[in-house]
């Protein structure tokens, strides 16, 4: 089990390492294609349009395909689109690169969390997702500096091709080391988007997108904080971003075990935290040893969001986890994009460099309002939307009341049980 967790978080990490390594490759690839740099700052939009139109497209096309060759031919993609922006001619092809690499992103985590929860045993399965998050904030510390200066010693192009060699050992490592699972019953199209309009898998959609902002409304200029405001250099910039990665690491590693426990308090208490955080973010950021702190903490209680949310509507999205789980990658990225525009509407109007911290706070607030609300109104509502071990699908939620003679009850009047995984998992 643990090494087919490691062969997701090499993915996750490859992943990660191409989202993010645009924005310090800007500059670079601008004056080598004779564009400015806000012109370049589509190839960022490029990647994340990809994410949003390709998780839900992506999983529902897939939806037939067994997981494994789901998952290799996903990171297949993900490789094409790497090798295709570094051997791009011009900027339009570049962007369309982009957005080829940025398409498997949500279909591959949408799956893969599905996959990690099913190869462990009952109550651990928000651990096994987090693990496979944790590629993806280990390439924010390791993954996207080195990335970075790779790109500016040897020319951005070889960042994109060692980039898809990356996605190479990660396909050898998924066919290799991922376990066959058993074929389930197809839902179809139809019973897919149905499982996804379940009013709690939308609740929590809207979570992940106003909590989740709050995380990007400060993160997208948090380089432009610690010079303008903490008075940092812009050489340190780097350690900075690390921090936040490392402060990422710490809540994913906690999310796990914290969201198996409860996970709806853990959802609760993590988006509280997060706004306060925030909010105190705006008065600290002017005092060094403060302001890192504060960075390392935003990482942590932001990233510590993440699991509970894609095990929330994974759980309720009983007939369609995998595509409810993508469509949460999704919103994700709406969220990167929504925070990053409300921060930028704060600065423009004048209100200060911390102000994007004050927008964020108010951002991480609404999601946890909306999260409240989903839980009020699913309090006593029966609904066989467990992801459990080995396949099975119960009732309820991790952290949610109700007993374990009624969740396998409800699964069974539901149908849901599935045979187990081979022994091999």
């Amino acid at each position: 089990m643990p090494l087919a967790l490691l062969a997701l978080a090499i993915s996750a990490f490859g992943i990660g390492t191409t989202e993010f390594v645009m924005m310090g490759l800007l500059p670079d690839v601008a004056n080598d294609l004779g564009t400015s740099v806000p012109t370049a700052g589509y190839l960022v939009s490029a990647y994340a349009l990809g994410v949003v139109i390709g998780a839900p497209l992506l999983t529902a096309l897939g939806s037939r395909i067994p997981r494994k060759r789901m998952l290799v031919a996903l990171m297949a993609v993900f490789t094409v689109g790497n090798l295709a922006s570094a051997f791009a001619p011009d900027f339009g092809l570049l962007v369309a690169g982009r957005l080829l690499a940025g398409l498997p992103h949500g279909a591959f985590f949408g799956v893969g969390a599905v996959v990690a929860a099913r190869m462990v045993r009952e109550g651990r399965q928000a651990r096994a997702v987090a693990t496979m998050f944790l590629g993806l904030t280990i390439a924010n510390i390791v993954g996207v500096p080195a990335a970075t200066l790779l790109g500016q010693h040897l020319g951005w192009r070889a960042t994109f091709l060692v980039v898809a060699a990356v996605g190479l050992v990660a396909m050898a490592s998924l066919a290799r080391l991922i376990p066959p699972l058993p074929a389930e019953q197809p839902t179809g199209l139809g019973g897919e988007l149905r499982a996804l309009a379940h009013r709690q898998v939308l609740l929590g959609l809207l979570t992940t997108v106003f909590g989740f902002a709050g995380v990007f409304a400060v993160y997208s200029y948090l380089a432009s904080m610690m010079t303008e405001v903490t008075g940092f250099a812009a050489g340190t910039v780097p350690v900075v971003l690390a921090l936040f990665g490392i402060g990422m690491t710490l809540g994913a590693l906690a999310g796990g075990p914290l969201t198996d426990r409860a996970l709806r308090p853990t959802l609760y208490g993590s988006l509280a935290a997060l706004a306060l955080v925030l909010a105190a973010f705006h008065f600290t950021a002017q005092v060094k040893w403060a302001a890192l702190v504060g960075v390392v903490v935003i990482g942590a209680v932001g990233f510590l969001t993440t699991t509970p949310l894609q095990m929330l509507v994974m759980n309720k999205a009983r007939q369609a986890p995998t595509l409810a789980a993508a469509s949460n990658q999704s919103a994700f990225n709406l969220a990167n994009a929504g925070g990053a525009w409300v921060g930028g509407l704060a600065l423009s109007a004048g209100w200060g460099w911390t102000s994007p911290s004050l927008v964020g706070a108010v951002l991480a607030a609404a999601g946890l309002a909306v999260a409240v609300t989903a839980g009020l109104l699913d309090r006593g509502a029966p609904d066989a939307t467990r992801i459990v071990a080995r396949g099975t699908e119960s009732s309820g939620n991790a952290g949610d009341t109700g007993s374990a003679e009624r969740a396998g009850a409800d699964a069974a009047a539901a149908g849901a049980v599935r045979p187990p995984l081979s022994s091999g998992s």
